[in-house]
């Protein structure tokens, strides 16, 4: 892959701008039938916890009109399988790997992220769309104080960078990010799922079990694209940007708001050779466009 694609993201050099949205790719290993791994800028992992979570009720998924609703909860085999299968695998491949942490409380996050300081993995992203279950279920990326307070906390453990994942269902984005940037993160990502409902009228009940869930897909994109612009210009930390990237314009549209790089998420339920198709996309944007590094395009607009 040529140079003109590398990015330098808090530190950490990037072959393309390409990375995955957490949740929509597993570890990578049912989609690397697919797709050649090494081509992605990085694989951002399904997220993990301290112990092995069952997830949500079904049914837990429903589709929208643009998009997607999920109410997976966060289901994952914890901490110790993660380690044991997960990061060997990934380790195979020439892409970055990137981890991404859920908990219920601060001290599960610090379990798993202390877990992590030895392996050989290179970001961390805090999912702070989680509920506080001590705090009565609010997220923790609803409340600045509380998005300062684990952020500290994470960078006091973590051995590597701190992508602090920012949740969209707040008034002022800005707010969030400065607070993360406050607690010491090195990076942020957003946004995570816009939270939504779909009601069945001819079963007259919730098409989710959880009665609510997290809206993905291109429906989200003019939201994220809008919150993304915000949020790096908050704040002098990096940004991964993501939310209805399907095509190489989308992804583009995110580095000209100021995105260092971007997640492919749901499109990669609907085509799972989106990610590498995107990547080639950006290269002949590139020669149309006489762009001679991608990181020209990042904040220009």
């Amino acid at each position: 892959m040529s140079k003109q694609l590398e990015v330098n993201f808090a530190g950490i050099t990037f072959p393309n701008p390409i990375t995955t949205a957490s949740g929509t790719f597993g570890s990578g290993l049912e989609y690397s039938e697919f797709v050649d791994l090494n081509r992605l800028g990085a694989v951002v992992t399904k997220g993990v916890a301290n112990v092995p979570w069952p997830g949500n009720p079904t049914p837990r998924v429903a589709e929208v009109y643009g998009g997607m609703l999920n109410a997976v909860g966060l289901q994952n085999p914890g901490i110790d399988l993660f380690c044991e299968r997960d990061i060997p695998f990934l380790k195979k491949y020439d892409t970055k790997i990137i981890v991404n942490v859920c908990g219920h409380s601060t001290e599960e996050y610090v379990e798993v992220v202390k877990r992590l300081a030895e392996e050989p993995v290179d970001m961390l992203e805090i999912n702070i769309s989680c509920p506080n279950v001590k705090e009565g279920g609010i997220a923790f990326g609803q409340d600045p104080k509380a998005v300062e307070a684990i952020t500290k906390e994470m960078k006091k453990y973590a051995k590597q960078p701190v992508i602090m994942k920012l949740s969209p269902n707040v008034t002022d984005i800005t707010e969030m990010a400065r607070a993360a940037e406050a607690g010491g993160a090195d990076a942020l990502s957003l946004i995570n799922t816009l939270t939504g409902m779909k009601i069945d009228v001819n079963r007259k009940t919730f098409a989710l079990a959880n009665k609510t869930g997290g809206l993905s897909g291109p429906a989200i994109k003019p939201v994220a694209v809008r919150m993304v612009y915000q949020a790096a210009h908050a704040v002098k930390i990096p940004v991964i940007g993501m939310g209805g990237i399907a095509t190489a314009e989308d992804a583009i549209e995110f580095l000209m708001a100021g995105a260092s790089a971007v997640s492919v998420g749901a499109m990669n339920f609907v085509n799972p050779y989106t990610t590498t198709e995107i990547v080639q996309g950006i290269e002949e944007y590139m020669k149309q466009y006489q762009v001679e590094r991608v990181t020209d395009l990042i904040g220009i607009v």
